[in-house]
Protein backbone atom coordinates (compact mmCIF):
# COMPACT_ATOMS: atom_id res chain seq x y z
CA UNK A 1 0.00 0.00 0.00
CA UNK A 2 1.46 3.75 -0.68
CA UNK A 3 -0.21 6.84 -0.22
CA UNK A 4 0.98 9.04 -2.67
CA UNK A 5 1.20 12.94 -1.69
CA UNK A 6 1.75 15.57 -3.96
CA UNK A 7 1.82 19.39 -2.77
CA UNK A 8 -0.28 21.38 -4.82
CA UNK A 9 0.52 24.42 -3.62
CA UNK A 10 4.39 24.04 -2.54
CA UNK A 11 3.86 25.18 1.00
CA UNK A 12 4.69 22.32 2.97
CA UNK A 13 6.96 20.15 0.40
CA UNK A 14 8.61 17.67 2.30
CA UNK A 15 7.69 19.42 5.33
CA UNK A 16 3.97 17.80 4.60
CA UNK A 17 5.60 14.50 4.96
CA UNK A 18 3.94 13.53 8.12
CA UNK A 19 0.66 13.61 6.47
CA UNK A 20 1.00 9.97 4.13
CA UNK A 21 2.98 8.77 7.22
CA UNK A 22 0.09 9.62 9.46
CA UNK A 23 -2.45 7.97 6.90
CA UNK A 24 -0.15 4.74 6.71
CA UNK A 25 0.24 4.96 10.72
CA UNK A 26 -3.97 5.11 10.84
CA UNK A 27 -3.75 1.54 7.90
CA UNK A 28 -1.52 0.00 10.66
CA UNK A 29 -3.25 0.92 14.02
CA UNK A 30 -6.78 0.62 13.03
CA UNK A 31 -6.11 -1.69 10.17
CA UNK A 32 -3.83 -4.33 10.96
CA UNK A 33 -1.61 -3.67 7.77
CA UNK A 34 1.86 -4.03 8.39
CA UNK A 35 4.01 -1.45 8.32
CA UNK A 36 6.86 -2.87 5.91
CA UNK A 37 3.60 -3.55 3.40
CA UNK A 38 3.12 0.20 3.48
CA UNK A 39 5.52 3.41 1.74
CA UNK A 40 4.51 7.05 2.23
CA UNK A 41 5.94 9.14 -0.77
CA UNK A 42 5.71 12.97 -1.51
CA UNK A 43 6.20 14.19 -5.01
CA UNK A 44 7.95 17.47 -5.50
CA UNK A 45 7.19 18.98 -8.47
CA UNK A 46 8.76 23.00 -7.50
CA UNK A 47 6.42 25.74 -6.57
CA UNK A 48 5.51 28.62 -7.74
CA UNK A 49 5.77 30.14 -4.19
CA UNK A 50 8.65 33.28 -4.04
CA UNK A 51 8.86 33.05 -0.98
CA UNK A 52 10.09 29.75 -0.81
CA UNK A 53 12.02 29.89 -3.92
CA UNK A 54 14.20 32.17 -2.43
CA UNK A 55 14.44 31.05 1.44
CA UNK A 56 17.98 29.86 2.18
CA UNK A 57 16.84 26.73 3.70
CA UNK A 58 13.84 25.86 2.14
CA UNK A 59 15.25 21.78 0.77
CA UNK A 60 12.13 21.64 -1.40
CA UNK A 61 12.98 21.16 -5.34
CA UNK A 62 14.09 25.34 -6.45
CA UNK A 63 12.04 25.32 -9.45
CA UNK A 64 8.55 26.53 -11.06
CA UNK A 65 6.25 23.94 -10.51
CA UNK A 66 5.71 21.15 -13.48
CA UNK A 67 2.46 21.45 -15.25
CA UNK A 68 0.72 19.85 -18.18
CA UNK A 69 2.68 17.54 -20.63
CA UNK A 70 5.73 17.82 -18.02
CA UNK A 71 3.21 16.76 -14.88
CA UNK A 72 1.65 14.36 -17.00
CA UNK A 73 4.88 12.36 -18.21
CA UNK A 74 6.28 12.27 -14.35
CA UNK A 75 2.64 10.80 -12.99
CA UNK A 76 2.86 8.24 -15.78
CA UNK A 77 6.11 7.36 -15.03
CA UNK A 78 5.96 6.88 -11.62
CA UNK A 79 2.42 5.06 -12.18
CA UNK A 80 4.37 2.65 -14.70
CA UNK A 81 7.16 3.09 -12.14
CA UNK A 82 5.15 0.91 -9.21
CA UNK A 83 3.44 -1.18 -11.16
CA UNK A 84 6.55 -2.82 -12.61
CA UNK A 85 8.09 -3.39 -9.14
CA UNK A 86 5.56 -3.57 -7.12
CA UNK A 87 2.65 -5.45 -9.41
CA UNK A 88 -0.93 -4.72 -9.93
CA UNK A 89 -2.58 -5.52 -6.98
CA UNK A 90 -0.61 -2.94 -4.93
CA UNK A 91 -3.15 0.19 -3.70
CA UNK A 92 -2.21 3.76 -4.03
CA UNK A 93 -3.78 6.32 -2.14
CA UNK A 94 -3.84 9.92 -3.79
CA UNK A 95 -3.61 11.93 -1.15
CA UNK A 96 -4.33 16.27 -1.17
CA UNK A 97 -4.25 16.76 -5.23
CA UNK A 98 -5.46 19.96 -6.45
CA UNK A 99 -8.92 19.03 -7.62
CA UNK A 100 -8.22 19.43 -11.35
CA UNK A 101 -5.51 16.77 -11.37
CA UNK A 102 -6.86 14.75 -8.59
CA UNK A 103 -9.89 13.62 -10.86
CA UNK A 104 -8.11 13.15 -14.07
CA UNK A 105 -5.88 11.26 -12.55
CA UNK A 106 -8.21 9.02 -10.69
CA UNK A 107 -9.96 8.32 -13.74
CA UNK A 108 -6.76 7.98 -15.93
CA UNK A 109 -5.59 5.19 -13.81
CA UNK A 110 -8.54 3.56 -12.14
CA UNK A 111 -9.07 1.24 -14.84
CA UNK A 112 -4.96 0.51 -15.04
CA UNK A 113 -3.68 0.66 -11.92
CA UNK A 114 -5.84 -0.21 -7.86
CA UNK A 115 -6.35 3.95 -6.93
CA UNK A 116 -8.17 5.70 -4.82
CA UNK A 117 -8.26 9.28 -3.75
CA UNK A 118 -8.90 9.66 -0.38
CA UNK A 119 -9.83 13.33 -0.64
CA UNK A 120 -12.67 12.26 -3.37
CA UNK A 121 -13.56 8.72 -2.10
CA UNK A 122 -12.60 7.95 1.24
CA UNK A 123 -14.83 10.88 2.86
CA UNK A 124 -17.78 10.25 0.61
CA UNK A 125 -17.61 6.61 1.88
CA UNK A 126 -17.70 7.67 5.94
CA UNK A 127 -20.13 11.26 5.11
CA UNK A 128 -22.41 8.26 3.31
CA UNK A 129 -22.11 5.56 6.15
CA UNK A 130 -23.37 8.72 8.49
CA UNK A 131 -26.43 9.44 6.60
CA UNK A 132 -27.15 5.56 6.56
CA UNK A 133 -27.03 4.93 10.17
CA UNK A 134 -29.14 8.35 10.31
CA UNK A 135 -31.96 6.78 8.21
CA UNK A 136 -31.75 3.82 10.53
CA UNK A 137 -33.29 6.43 13.18
CA UNK A 138 -35.38 8.76 10.59
CA UNK A 139 -36.91 5.82 8.46
CA UNK A 140 -37.08 6.17 4.80
CA UNK A 141 -34.67 6.67 2.31
CA UNK A 142 -31.59 8.59 0.71
CA UNK A 143 -34.28 9.17 -2.23
CA UNK A 144 -36.64 10.71 0.13
CA UNK A 145 -34.63 13.50 1.19
CA UNK A 146 -32.88 16.54 -0.79
CA UNK A 147 -29.47 17.90 0.26
CA UNK A 148 -27.44 21.05 -0.26
CA UNK A 149 -23.81 21.19 0.12
CA UNK A 150 -21.40 24.04 1.03
CA UNK A 151 -18.40 23.38 -0.58
CA UNK A 152 -18.21 22.23 -4.17
CA UNK A 153 -14.22 20.62 -4.44
CA UNK A 154 -13.23 17.10 -3.73
CA UNK A 155 -14.79 16.35 -0.92
CA UNK A 156 -18.53 17.79 -1.57
CA UNK A 157 -18.53 16.82 -5.41
CA UNK A 158 -17.37 13.09 -4.56
CA UNK A 159 -20.01 12.62 -1.50
CA UNK A 160 -22.56 13.91 -4.12
CA UNK A 161 -21.31 11.53 -6.27
CA UNK A 162 -21.94 8.35 -4.24
CA UNK A 163 -25.26 9.76 -2.79
CA UNK A 164 -26.17 9.47 -6.13
CA UNK A 165 -25.01 6.14 -6.45
CA UNK A 166 -26.34 4.76 -3.84
CA UNK A 167 -29.92 5.97 -4.69
CA UNK A 168 -29.12 4.78 -8.19
CA UNK A 169 -28.63 1.12 -6.12
CA UNK A 170 -31.35 1.18 -4.45
CA UNK A 171 -33.78 2.70 -6.69
CA UNK A 172 -32.97 1.58 -10.38
CA UNK A 173 -33.20 5.14 -11.48
CA UNK A 174 -30.38 6.74 -13.67
CA UNK A 175 -28.00 8.76 -11.71
CA UNK A 176 -29.00 12.10 -13.75
CA UNK A 177 -31.84 11.63 -11.98
CA UNK A 178 -30.67 11.56 -8.83
CA UNK A 179 -28.47 14.23 -9.19
CA UNK A 180 -31.41 16.88 -9.11
CA UNK A 181 -32.04 16.16 -5.73
CA UNK A 182 -28.51 17.03 -4.68
CA UNK A 183 -27.57 21.07 -4.74
CA UNK A 184 -24.50 22.27 -4.61
CA UNK A 185 -23.14 25.45 -3.15
CA UNK A 186 -19.57 27.03 -3.72
CA UNK A 187 -17.88 29.35 -1.36
CA UNK A 188 -15.25 31.55 -1.13
CA UNK A 189 -17.82 33.50 -0.46
CA UNK A 190 -20.72 31.61 -1.21
CA UNK A 191 -21.76 31.71 -5.29
CA UNK A 192 -24.73 29.82 -5.99
CA UNK A 193 -25.19 31.18 -9.04
CA UNK A 194 -21.65 29.74 -10.18
CA UNK A 195 -23.38 26.34 -10.46
CA UNK A 196 -27.22 27.14 -10.80
CA UNK A 197 -27.33 29.61 -13.44
CA UNK A 198 -28.01 27.34 -16.91
CA UNK A 199 -26.41 30.14 -18.43
CA UNK A 200 -24.60 27.62 -20.91
CA UNK A 201 -21.22 29.92 -21.03
CA UNK A 202 -21.17 29.78 -17.25
CA UNK A 203 -22.05 26.14 -17.44
CA UNK A 204 -18.80 25.88 -19.89
CA UNK A 205 -16.44 27.46 -17.94
CA UNK A 206 -17.11 25.16 -14.63
CA UNK A 207 -14.33 22.31 -13.97
CA UNK A 208 -16.12 18.74 -15.99
CA UNK A 209 -16.30 17.37 -11.90
CA UNK A 210 -18.36 20.41 -10.93
CA UNK A 211 -20.89 20.33 -14.22
CA UNK A 212 -23.42 17.53 -13.62
CA UNK A 213 -24.08 19.39 -10.65
CA UNK A 214 -25.30 22.87 -12.65
CA UNK A 215 -28.81 22.72 -11.71
CA UNK A 216 -31.38 25.53 -13.18
CA UNK A 217 -32.00 28.22 -10.71
CA UNK A 218 -32.04 31.88 -10.33
CA UNK A 219 -29.01 33.26 -8.56
CA UNK A 220 -28.92 33.27 -5.00
CA UNK A 221 -25.65 34.84 -3.24
CA UNK A 222 -26.30 33.95 0.58
CA UNK A 223 -26.16 29.90 1.86
CA UNK A 224 -29.21 31.28 3.87
CA UNK A 225 -30.87 32.22 1.25
CA UNK A 226 -30.29 28.61 -0.98
CA UNK A 227 -31.18 26.92 1.68
CA UNK A 228 -34.54 28.91 1.90
CA UNK A 229 -34.94 28.67 -1.62
CA UNK A 230 -33.87 24.85 -2.16
CA UNK A 231 -35.90 23.74 1.26
CA UNK A 232 -33.06 20.40 1.98
CA UNK A 233 -33.89 17.74 4.30
CA UNK A 234 -30.11 17.84 4.41
CA UNK A 235 -27.08 20.09 4.49
CA UNK A 236 -23.30 19.15 4.46
CA UNK A 237 -20.37 21.26 4.81
CA UNK A 238 -17.79 20.45 2.72
CA UNK A 239 -15.72 24.17 2.52
CA UNK A 240 -12.64 25.12 3.98
CA UNK A 241 -14.68 28.26 4.80
CA UNK A 242 -15.29 28.66 8.47
CA UNK A 243 -18.35 30.23 10.60
CA UNK A 244 -20.68 29.47 7.56
CA UNK A 245 -23.57 27.27 9.64
CA UNK A 246 -24.79 30.31 11.05
CA UNK A 247 -27.41 30.65 13.39
CA UNK A 248 -29.84 32.07 11.13
CA UNK A 249 -28.67 28.94 8.41
CA UNK A 250 -29.76 26.78 11.56
CA UNK A 251 -32.79 28.39 12.32
CA UNK A 252 -33.69 28.11 8.87
CA UNK A 253 -33.26 24.58 8.34
CA UNK A 254 -35.11 23.80 11.93
CA UNK A 255 -38.06 26.10 10.54
CA UNK A 256 -37.97 24.01 7.24
CA UNK A 257 -37.69 20.43 8.96
CA UNK A 258 -39.13 21.39 12.53
CA UNK A 259 -37.37 18.91 15.15
CA UNK A 260 -34.20 18.15 13.52
CA UNK A 261 -33.50 14.56 14.52
CA UNK A 262 -37.33 13.98 14.50
CA UNK A 263 -38.09 15.15 10.83
CA UNK A 264 -35.89 14.51 9.20
CA UNK A 265 -33.71 17.92 8.88
CA UNK A 266 -29.69 16.55 9.18
CA UNK A 267 -26.70 19.01 9.38
CA UNK A 268 -23.24 17.65 8.65
CA UNK A 269 -19.74 19.88 8.84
Amino acid sequence: MMVLRRDEHGYTCFQGMGIPVGKLSLYTALGGVRPSACLPITIDVGTNNEKLLNEEFYIGLRQRRATGQEYDELLHEFMSAVEQNYGEKVLIQFEDFANHNAFELLARYSSSHLVFNDDIQGTASVVLAGLIAALKLLGGTLADHRFLFLGAGEAGTGIAELIALEMSKKTGNPIEENRKKIWLVDSKPVRFERFNDFNRARKRSLQHFMKPWAHEHEPVTKLVDAVKAIIPTVLIGTSGAGRQFTKEVVEAMASINGDCLMKGGLIYS
